[in-house]
Formats: C-alpha cells, structure tokens, sequence
C-alpha cells in the first residue's frame, strides 16, 4: 500500500506540473478586433490585461485589419511617450503572433500616428517561472470568443496525465 501512495502522489505531482507549465496562445482584449483606441478607460487593453497571469511560454496573439493598423514592441520610454520611431519589432500582418520569452513587463503600441496617444497600448507583466505555481488563478472575464488556446501538443499531454490520475484513483478504490 505504501507504494500505492507514492504512485498517487507521483500522479498528482505529474498532472500539477503538466497544469502550470502550459504555455498558452492568449488572444489580447479576448476578441478578434480588440487593438483598436478603446472607447473608454474600463474598455482599455491594460485593463483587460489585469486580470491575466502572463507566464514565460505564452504567446499574444492581435488579430486586426492589417490594412489600417499595425503593433509595435517597445521600450518603456517609447511606451510612455507613445514614440514610434524606433520599436523593438514591428508587425503589420493582422495576426501577429509575440512568445512572451522572458518575465518582465513587455510594451506594445499602435503604429498608427495618434492612436497610442487615444489609449491603444498594452503593457503586459509577464511572472517568473518560480512564481508559477503560487500564483492564483485569473479571474473570469467576458469575452466574445475563446481567449485562450492551448498549444499544439499541451493539450493532449495535460489529457493524458488526468487519465492516469483517474486509473490511480480507481486503482486505490480497489484496495
């Protein structure tokens, strides 16, 4: 019995580890078309972006209309005086993928002339990998379609470690 236990344990220590390690592909405002000048400030990107707990691995991922806006990866003093000048990256495809690499705060503006200055901006915090198992989890928020996607072969992985922690817990009901 007492390899039992430690089986279970070993399960359940799998399926925490496979739960907070997922990177996450996180659409930004929640809905294709949110990278716009919001209509408010609790309609604001960075309001939006309160609410999520950014860990090393996810992915930002704009979709807009390419053919009227573009994002830009800044510095903080870019960020704060809205200069487009010199961005760290530019993206002008309508669905710009951004890994979020390391922690820290990331800055993102609009690259059109007058919108950052309107409210279009977004900086995110992104939690170091030692944060990621106490930090709590991210309140809901209504969105229009799904936020969050998992990426390609996590899903899978996270699926198979509740299975087996099923089998372990049936298992232990027969003993």
């Amino acid at each position: 019995m007492a390899s039992f236990s430690v089986i279970l344990a070993s399960c359940v220590m799998l399926l925490l580890f496979f739960t907070f390690c997922e990177a996450r592909d996180i659409v930004v405002g929640g809905k294709t078309d949110a990278w716009k000048v919001p209509s408010s400030e609790s309609d604001s990107l960075n309001h939006w972006a309160e609410s999520f707990r950014f860990q090393v691995g996810d992915s930002l991922v704009w979709k807009y209309d390419a053919q009227k806006d573009s994002v830009l990866q800044v510095a903080k003093d870019a960020y704060v005086d809205c200069n487009t000048t010199n961005p760290i990256a530019e993206y002008k495809d309508g669905n710009t993928k951004v890994e979020l690499d390391r922690s820290g705060p990331f800055y993102f503006i609009s690259g059109v002339k007058g919108n950052c200055e309107k409210g279009e901006k977004l900086v995110v915090v992104v939690l170091s990998s030692r944060h990621r198992l106490i930090s709590p989890a991210p309140s809901p928020v209504e969105f229009d379609g799904p936020a969050v996607a998992p990426t390609s072969g996590a899903s899978s992985l996270k699926s198979a470690s509740l299975v087996v922690l099923g089998v372990a817990f049936a298992a232990w009901g027969l003993f």
